[in-house]
């Protein structure tokens, strides 16, 4: 094989997902009536903004070797946490700040701290305790989603304050603030694994993490900022979700980490660590948003939605198997 063939042949490896998004929406232009229109892809880009901002905090703990399973249940005691103290109805409190343009910055400070604290309390126990990251994350994730139920007594808040709902019914070029917000966060955190030293560093933590610590970089710091930014970012998907709903209910976000999870397989972050970047994530969210469309579209159950993406799953855990082949065939 030749070194251009190689190359071309690295590319596509590379940049697979991003063929198997454009191969879908050809598809589905093609043969559903009404798919082709930039209002609907438009909302395929907003449909996604909370679990692609979800997402990106995930693929940080696996790239790094981690799992973190918390991230749905932080984000719903994040949003939780806003609708209590901002809704007006339910069991929301309806606090009130002057001028009101204040509760946008410190709802979304509040929801970045809750997640970022939760975070900081898995890191810790992953990293100086030793113990499995998947089981500290689960244990999270069952005793978070419980605290949600517990601060709620299962009942909702509503009517979030004007001044922060505003967020989510504001647009801008065609799409609401909030995929705005998805996609920056996207862009900032795809510079921060490609272009700084964190980021390179995580990529070598989750590739080996023995010979990342011989070679002198501090190990355990990483890995707790990693989880700590997984938290602080399912912290701002709650926000985003409490935005887009107007409050909170107790089962807010419930299945989000499992489209998570498929979003970030699919978008080529290996499983066993050390590969995946960013932009291949987010072409993962939009591919899952994309199909929730067209299922959408052709009137379909909603219980297709799971078939396929649980076909979809497996489907990239072997592709990634078969990827992981060739790349050592080209080594």
């Amino acid at each position: 094989m030749n070194l251009r063939t190689r190359h071309a042949l690295e590319f596509v490896l590379d940049n697979l997902v991003w063929f198997m998004l454009l191969f879908v929406l050809v598809v589905f232009s093609l043969f559903i009536p009404n798919y082709f229109q930039l209002g609907i892809f438009a909302n395929i880009i907003e449909a996604s903004s909370v679990l692609g901002v979800m997402s990106i905090g995930l693929a940080l703990v696996i790239i790094a070797g981690h799992m973190d399973l918390s991230v749905e249940s932080v984000a719903a005691l994040s949003a939780m946490t806003v609708g209590i103290l901002f809704c007006s109805s339910g069991i929301g409190l309806g606090v009130q700040l002057h001028p009101e343009w204040l509760m946008v910055p410190v709802s979304l400070l509040l929801a970045l701290a809750v997640g970022g604290l939760i975070g900081a309390f898995n890191g810790y126990l992953v990293v100086k305790v030793k113990m499995s990251a998947f089981i500290i994350t689960l244990a999270s994730y069952i005793w978070v989603r419980g605290l949600v139920l517990v601060i709620s007594g299962g009942r909702s808040a509503q009517d979030l304050a004007p001044a922060i709902r505003w967020f989510g019914i504001q647009r801008l070029v065609g799409l609401p603030l909030t995929a705005w917000i998805a996609v920056a966060c996207f862009v900032v955190f795809s510079l921060i694994m490609a272009k700084t030293p964190f980021g390179r560093h995580l990529v070598m933590i989750g590739g080996n993490e023995t010979a990342t610590f011989r070679a002198g970089i501090r190990v355990n710091r990483n890995l707790i900022i990693a989880f700590v930014l997984a938290g602080a970012i399912a912290g701002l998907a709650g926000w985003l979700l409490a935005i887009r709903t107007s409050g909170a209910t107790a089962n807010l976000g419930v299945g989000l980490l499992f489209n998570a999870f498929a979003a970030v397989v699919i978008g080529g972050v290996s499983l066993k660590g050390g590969v995946g970047t960013l932009p291949g994530v987010y072409a993962g969210v939009l591919l899952l948003s994309a199909i929730n469309t067209a299922i959408n579209l052709m009137g379909l159950p909603a219980n297709f939605t799971q078939v396929i993406h649980g076909l979809l799953v497996l489907a990239a855990v072997l592709l990634d198997a078969f990827k992981q082949t060739i790349r050592q065939r080209l080594a």
